[in-house]
């Protein structure tokens, strides 16, 4: 397969310096799910234990620490990407992790079916009740999916950290306090999957909102934005984000795309880095 994606260089670094993602070993991992492999002994097994309870105390005592994530997820999400095994929208996913904390401010600027604000919750909620997820959607019928989804998926402190607004995504900078720092704010831009395909995202609301979205975020965080172009008027806002991605400062901003080359209507994903 032929596939696209521009400025790999940046992209590379984004990934493996800019995200400044721990290095792993390529074989056996160490965490704090992995200290339970294969106890040799009864004395081992209950070091085990202690050692869980130690980095449980650790990490309530430091705050929130960058959810552990095998490099190879990336990886794999990537190549199957490349080789037509996995969605943009499972790329585009792998690469939160690596952004997003524990206890983080997050933005699903377009809820649709509510898939992505269900991923972004499982990455911030906390039982501190310091992760927030606010879920934008114009649609009533994308925030009772939403909500049904989160229902059935999450636990009781899971849904706390969610608040689901029924607006466009333009008006996001009306309803984010200003005083939170936002780490990431996802976009699926097109129509709202099994639902009327005539309500499409547009270029102009479109670009109000990665306005919006580029001010609210915070330094090395992420604007993620997924583009369908195969339905009518979605060539036309791939425009507008290449556009305002380009209008974006190098020193203080990555943009990177990825596009296959050989299918004219595959979903593009754009991913935008804040230094």
């Amino acid at each position: 397969m032929n596939s696209h994606y521009n400025c790999f260089r940046p992209f590379s670094h984004f990934i493996m310096e800019t995200l400044t993602l721990a290095p792993f070993p390529s074989r056996g991992i160490s965490s704090r799910y992995s200290l339970f492999r294969r106890p040799s002994s009864r004395r081992n097994f209950w070091r085990a234990q202690t050692t869980v309870s130690e980095l449980a105390n650790l990490e309530a005592q430091s705050g929130p620490k960058p959810i552990p994530l095998e490099i190879s997820s990336v990886e794999e999400a990537l190549m199957g990407f490349i080789s037509g095994r996995r969605k943009a929208t499972e790329v585009a996913q792998a690469v939160w992790k690596n952004v997003v904390h524990r206890g983080d401010t997050v933005i699903d600027a377009t809820c649709g079916n509510g898939h992505d604000t269900l991923a972004l919750v499982k990455m911030v909620a906390d039982k501190l009740g310091k992760g927030c997820v606010y879920g934008l959607d114009i649609q009533q019928s994308a925030i009772d999916n939403t909500s049904s989804l989160l229902e059935m998926s999450t636990e009781e402190h899971e849904r706390k950290s969610v608040q689901l607004f029924n607006v466009c995504h333009s008006k996001m900078d009306e309803i984010i306090p200003k005083e939170n720092p936002v780490r990431l704010v996802a976009f699926n831009l097109g129509y709202l999957p099994g639902g009327d395909k005539t309500l499409i995202t547009v270029p102009h609301t479109t670009e109000m909102a990665l306005r919006a979205a580029s001010k609210l975020l915070d330094s090395k965080g992420l604007i993620s934005i997924i583009v369908y172009v195969g339905h009518p008027g979605g060539r036309d806002e791939l425009e507008i984000v290449e556009a305002f991605t380009s209008s974006l400062p190098a020193e203080t901003w990555v943009g990177c795309k990825f596009q296959m080359l050989n299918r004219p209507v595959a979903p593009i994903l754009v991913l935008l880095f804040k230094k």
